[in-house]
């Protein structure tokens, strides 16, 4: 009989983590992945002859710590660098902003004498609820349960822990917290800075994978979201991975496979096996079936339970609600190989700020504009993009004079109003991105030699990702910590025994974070070594 310990449905980072950490506690584990290359929306791929690129996820911050050092990344050929200057603001008006060590100040005192003073305050509080809250990534969050027993007294004592770990704000920070829970990051910034590019620069994160605009109540919260990551122990920097995204996917996979998983690419899962309550296997597109004691999905929650799990197994109020569950990024992906480096107006020819986050969103209201455009016509007409040029930290990626650029777009919808299709506007939205960037760097659009296009629809039907939402779904405060997935399921554990979530789904929620992943491994393991106690 073909059977496993585990099988693991999905072979993104965070089902190659969970892989890796179940196999070194010595359990027999098999991955399967329905594309035929493993890394999800973490990969590289030639995608003009000559010219490679990240594919979907494009650059690194979130990924833990601790879960690169447990699996020996680095010693199976992870190597991550860091910008040079972190993120370049252009103005229409010639203006700029730049960030990094050494520049933040300098160059915000430019615009506004107030603004530099404040923001070294503001970015302060922000790394200091982030040092705090970084302890909640790696543990399961508080889980509601009904009832007093031993599983209530273990959740008490969990939810303990977490109120433990917040004492350790100060009143004011914990005040600070709420905020950026509840509140939305355009009323925060607009109270601290008078400067658009500074208010800009800080308002792109919340809206970043999120459909919303930054002045939507929660949208703080995606704020600090993308305040947790660090590279090479560097708090708060951005980098770059040599040989693209798909090198973190490609060492966690041989990191797993060092360990004994079976790791089966081309093999998608038609329906997860529901025997008596419990999830017991899974039968492959192809008809294969694979027995197993833990089922554990690294897909979008919504998809797991409406597509994969018989209906019949499902309590109705539960599939009811998961059908609720909020999808959608607004985001609109683009790869271009160019000809030559774009010069952009306010700071003409190369230089470090060509390695950083280049943000086209010169204002908040730019951005609600934005949000607002996608909601009345399917697209932004004067969109937020963010282009990166990996290939000036990486020459792997291009031929030798030649370059590669990741374009993040937003905002466009979802699903188009009026019945329209994204596979007949594709191009003319593409056209839209390019000419964007070409009004604020003159020449870009003759550059660019080739392109690739993953439009909201293009992302749901290569990666799974539903509604092109990179989160696998909102992070809103009904879809976040305890709620996340849902109520009574916070602790990886589906609502049948035997299945588990390991997707960015689960708490923490989204990016390349690897910690979803790590946290489901120990449900499974604490439930493996209950079950033979």
């Amino acid at each position: 009989m073909n059977e496993a310990e585990v099988v693991i449905i999905g072979a993104g980072h965070n089902g190659l983590t969970c892989a890796a950490y179940l196999a070194m506690a010595g359990l027999r584990v098999r991955v399967v992945e329905r594309r035929k290359v493993v890394g999800g929306a973490a990969v590289t791929e030639e995608f003009v002859p000559g010219f490679r690129n990240s594919v979907a996820s494009y650059t690194v911050s979130l990924l833990n710590p601790q879960i690169i050092a447990d699996l020996k990344l680095a010693g199976h050929g992870l190597r991550i660098v860091e910008r040079r200057a972190q993120n370049f603001l252009p103005a229409p008006d010639g203006s700029y902003l730049l960030t990094g060590e050494g520049r933040t100040r300098e160059s915000v005192a430019r615009l506004s004498g107030r603004d530099a003073a404040a923001i070294e305050t503001f970015s302060q509080e922000l790394e200091a609820i982030a040092d705090v809250l970084r302890q909640f990534v790696l543990r399961a969050p508080p889980n509601i349960v009904e009832g007093f027993g031993i599983g209530a007294v273990g959740e008490a004592v969990n939810a303990l822990g977490s109120a433990n770990i917040l004492r350790r704000l100060s009143l004011e920070q914990q005040r600070s917290l709420l905020d950026l829970f509840t509140r939305s990051a355009g009323e925060m910034l607009d109270e601290r800075f008078e400067s658009d590019l500074v208010k800009a620069l800080f308002g792109f994160d919340a809206i970043v994978g999120n459909y919303a605009s930054p002045y939507a109540a929660g949208s703080a919260y995606v704020m600090l979201h993308h305040a947790f990551g660090e590279v090479n122990g560097r708090k708060g920097v951005w980098g770059h991975a040599i040989g693209g995204m798909g090198a973190i996917t490609q060492a966690m996979a041989q990191a797993a496979r060092g360990h004994g998983v079976e790791i089966e690419t081309d093999a998608g899962v038609r329906e997860v096996i529901v025997e008596k309550d419990r999830a017991c296997g899974v039968i492959l597109d192809n008809g294969e079936t694979i027995r197993a004691k833990y089922i554990v999905s690294n897909v979008n929650p919504k998809l797991l339970y409406t597509q994969l799990v018989p209906a019949g197994a499902l309590a109705p109020d539960f599939l009811t609600r998961i059908g609720h569950w909020r999808n959608g990024s607004g985001t609109f992906r683009m790869n271009v190989a160019l000809g030559a480096l774009p010069s952009f107006t306010a700071l003409p020819g190369p230089g470090d700020h060509l390695t950083a986050g280049i943000i086209i969103a010169p204002s908040l209201g730019y951005m609600d504009r934005a949000w607002q455009d996608a909601r009345e016509f399917g697209w932004s007409r004067a969109p937020v993009v963010e282009l990166l040029i990996p290939s000036t930290l990486d020459d792997s990626l291009s031929p030798p004079g030649q370059h590669v650029a990741s374009l993040f777009c937003q905002h466009v919808a979802p699903q188009l109003p009026g019945g329209r299709s994204w596979d007949d506007h594709r191009e003319e939205v593409a056209d839209l991105m390019i000419a964007t960037v070409e009004r604020h760097a003159p020449g870009f659009a003759a550059s660019v030699v080739g392109r690739q296009i993953l439009s909201p629809l293009d992302l749901e039907r290569q990666f799974g990702l539903l509604g092109g939402d990179i989160f696998h779904g909102a992070l809103t405060l009904n879809q976040l910590f305890s709620a996340r997935p849902m109520l009574g399921h916070a602790d990886y554990r589906g609502p049948l025994k035997g299945l588990y979530h390991c997707g960015s789904g689960a708490h923490p929620g989204g990016g390349v974070t690897g910690a979803p992943g790590h946290n489901a491994a120990r449900a499974v393991l604490a439930d493996h070594r209950a079950f033979f106690a």
